[in-house]
């Protein structure tokens, strides 16, 4: 085993409660559109601002936030279709969208950023054009480059982070979110800031080792785990 993949283990079994772990709420959707808002609207802020916006925009149209059974997929007719979100989008136009059903101005980026609100909108549009509007269309497009570098394009998506994190919010339990959260708490682990590209590589070593103890383990789960710990410990 690589050196490093056994620090970051050890350092997961001392810091992380392995046995109860699970993941939150935002992982059962009830439909994909959920998904878009999250992924983009959690990139550099406290996730609190992003959950009220999905809370806002199902409270707004009267959507059902969370599905039923955490270890099944909604049947289609049950979930809004990205199609139809974006018509909801269309209808009323992003400015209205913004103030009216998000009210939430983030930007993608404090220099040259767009409004969040059209970032999702973006990303809705490229799921669209690769016929993405439910859970079930999900397995179709995990590994296109060709969807990947269309979103890449939308201003604050070029580190492809909001990608990786909306399949995980999808069902995929291969990826990790490799924010500013995950690299701090490998940072802590190894001695030495992590490449972003290292860290899927380190977390899927590391769940695998892992999970030979704990059985329910995968990448996801472990990259949640270091999440939701991370977020309360402000001086690691």
């Amino acid at each position: 085993m690589n050196h490093e993949v056994q620090k970051l283990v050890d350092y997961c079994e001392k810091h992380l409660d392995m046995r109860e772990a699970r993941l939150g709420e935002e992982y059962f959707y009830q439909s994909l559109p959920l998904c878009i808002m999250d992924a983009v609207f959690s990139i550099g802020v406290k996730y609190e601002s992003t959950r009220a916006v999905v809370i806002r925009y199902c409270d707004h149209f009267r959507l059902q936030r969370i599905r039923d059974q955490a270890d099944l997929l909604p049947k289609v007719e049950e979930q809004e279709s990205v199609q139809e979100f974006l018509r909801k989008l269309d209808e009323l136009g992003v400015e209205r969208f913004t103030s009216e059903v998000f009210k939430n101005r983030q930007r993608t980026s404090t220099r040259n950023g767009i409004l969040k609100t059209e970032a999702v909108q973006r990303f809705a549009e490229v799921l669209r054009k690769f016929g993405v509007n439910y859970f079930q269309d999900i397995p179709k497009v995990i590994d296109s480059e060709e969807l990947e570098k269309e979103i890449r394009q939308i201003p604050g998506q070029k580190s492809g982070i909001s990608l990786r994190y909306f399949f995980m919010l999808a069902g995929s339990n291969d990826l990790i979110k490799p924010d500013r959260m995950i690299q701090r708490f490998i940072a802590q682990a190894l001695g030495r800031a992590p490449k972003l590209e290292e860290c899927q590589q380190l977390l899927q070593e590391a769940s695998s080792v892992l999970k030979t103890k704990y059985p329910q383990m995968n990448p996801r789960l472990l990259d949640y785990q270091i999440w939701s710990f991370t977020r309360e410990q402000p001086s690691l």
